[in-house]
Parts: structure tokens; sequence; C-alpha cells
């Protein structure tokens, strides 16, 4: 679709700025981490004399990823603004796109606005991180095991070790490739991915005991601020889990609402094997791919709109399948 033209008009504004930030979306994963971090190394590793400098606020349980960068708002003045998966401004964390005079998205979200001077979105793309694999690969960037690794953490989650419909040829080809460049050894990077503790394994064996699956194949349950502080276990946990109730049989689409009573908010995550379920959770402020989307909502009784707008979709899906 773009050819070669996108991935040198991102690579001549990279060239052009001495100090170029890199910020990524609200609640970070190793997608959003991978993508931003993999091209602040290369970047850095192409022009040592630049100062690049990846923002948000820190993560604890990705922190295998990588180290942030402190920057000030001194140190942002005329630097060049790089935001990765991102799709809509509000998401973004640590920067102000507004107050940047040259922007570059690099996306693969479905369009949501426009917020950058030059963006590029391909939601045909299985993650940003495969988005940044290209760029490299079609310019001077530099890239090594190191940021190989970073890159491939990061796509690997997104696509769920590629078992999500997102995957293509041009992802295996882009990460055969990127193997054979680097020499990375990939199963050493999966024990930071998948190893989780006891309590976790535990959490999740309580929401799979506690779904409620309706006549049309929705699944969902509605985490309270009681139950997390059972498990030990924080919000994001609930999220976290949402891959591990793929290939159930009896279900179709699964959402997991968690109470977040620090922010006022439930945390909702969405996922489907069929029924398109982003246009039912923009409709609660929320979005995101067609088969995986999420939401912020005021309470459970929103929730439960959601829930019921999410089971007419599995029922439309029922229907039209039949």
């Amino acid at each position: 679709m773009f050819g070669r033209t996108i991935y040198q008009k991102i690579y001549r504004k990279i060239k052009q700025h001495d100090t170029i930030i890199i910020a990524r979306h609200i609640g970070a994963d190793p997608d959003a981490l991978g993508s931003s971090l993999g091209l602040r190394d290369s970047i850095r590793k192409t022009f040592p004399h630049k100062h690049v400098y990846t923002v948000g606020c820190p993560t604890s349980k990705f922190r295998y990823m990588g180290g942030l960068d402190h920057v000030t708002e001194e140190m942002m003045e005329g630097a060049l603004l790089i935001v990765t998966d991102t799709p809509d401004q509000k998401r973004v964390d640590g920067a102000d796109a507004t107050k940047f005079k040259d922007t570059i998205k690099i996306d693969h979200h479905p369009f949501i606005e426009t917020f950058c001077k030059l963006e590029w979105i391909d939601d045909t793309a299985s993650s940003a991180s495969q988005m940044i694999i290209e760029l490299i690969n079609h310019t001077k960037l530099v890239m090594d095991q190191e940021i190989a690794g970073k890159l491939y953490m990061g796509l690997v989650s997104d696509t769920d070790r590629f078992l999500f419909q997102y995957t293509t040829p041009k992802t295996f080809r882009l990460v055969a490739k990127l193997i054979d460049d680097t020499g990375l050894d990939i199963t050493s990077l999966y024990p930071n991915l998948y190893t989780r503790p006891l309590k976790e394994i535990k959490f999740q064996g309580f929401i799979a005991n506690h779904l409620t699956v309706t006549e049309y194949g929705l699944a969902y349950i509605k985490i309270t601020d009681e139950m997390v502080k059972e498990y030990g276990v924080d919000v994001a946990t609930g999220g976290n889990l949402i891959n591990y109730f793929n290939f159930i049989h009896e279900i179709i689409a699964w959402t997991i609402l968690t109470e977040d009573k620090n922010n006022g908010v439930i945390r909702v995550s969405i996922r489907s094997r069929g029924p398109v379920i982003n246009e039912a959770a923009s409709k609660f402020g929320g979005g995101g791919h067609i088969y995986a989307s999420g939401a912020k909502l005021a309470n459970f009784e929103v929730g439960d709109q959601l829930i019921e707008a999410l089971d007419e979709v599995c029922k439309q899906y029922q229907e039209e399948t039949k």
C-alpha cells in the first residue's frame, strides 16, 4: 500500500532531528514497549550523536523489556515525537503531541483520529513491533540481536504466539528474516513472557469457574475489588489473562470486567473468535481491533449494558453463520 515511500519519509524525519522522543499508549503491553524501545535502541545505534528517549509510565510486570527514560519539558523542545501502537491522542502516555512541531504515528489499530503530521497506519499488521521490523528492514536503521529480541517479544505477544487472525504470511517472512539476520534465540525469550506466579494461575482458575456463558456464546465475568484483593493480584491481571480463554468450544466471544477502585473505573477486556466486537466497544468509549478490544466504564451498571450489546453481536453472528 505504501511501498518504500513511507519508510523513507519516516527515516528522513529521524535524520533531521537531534532529539527524538518516543511514546506509546497508556497501560503499556509488550507490543507497546517492544515497538517503542526497539525503535529507540535502533535509532541510538544508527545515530550515536542523537538524543533518543522513550517515555511513559513504567510497568514492573514488563521491566524485562528494558528501561524507560526520564525526560524534562526542556529536553522536549524542538524534538521529534514518534508515537507507536496508539490510535488516538488521549491514550498517548508521557507526551502531549500538540506541544511538538514535528510528529509521527506508527500504529496497527483501526483508524480513530489523525493527531500526528506524518501517520503510518497499517491495520493488517499483526503488531506495531512488526511495523518497526519492517521500517528497519527498508531503511539504514540498525538491527541487532538485542533490538530483535524486544521487537520479537512485542510481536509474539500481540499475536499470542501466532494464533490470532492478524498473523499473515508477511508476519512469518519478517520473523524468519529477523532470526536469520540476527541469530536470535527465540526460546530464551519465552520464560519472561509466560512464566507467572501461582496466585495468578489460581486467579485464572477462579475466573474459569465463575464465567457466565450466554445462549449465544458470550462469556463474561465481573471482578470486584474484593476478588482482586482476595487473590493478591493487581487490577490489570484479569485483562492480562483474557487470551487464556480462547478455544473454548461453547464460547465465541468473552469479556472480563474488573473494578479499579483507585481510578474509579471498570476496566474491560474483550476478545472474539468470530463476532466483530470493536464497534460495540466504541459505543461505550472504548475500541480496538475487530477481535480484540477494550474499554473503561463508569460502573458495573454500564458494564451490564456492554454485556447486552456484546451478546446481541454474538446472536447476530450465530444467525449469519448458521
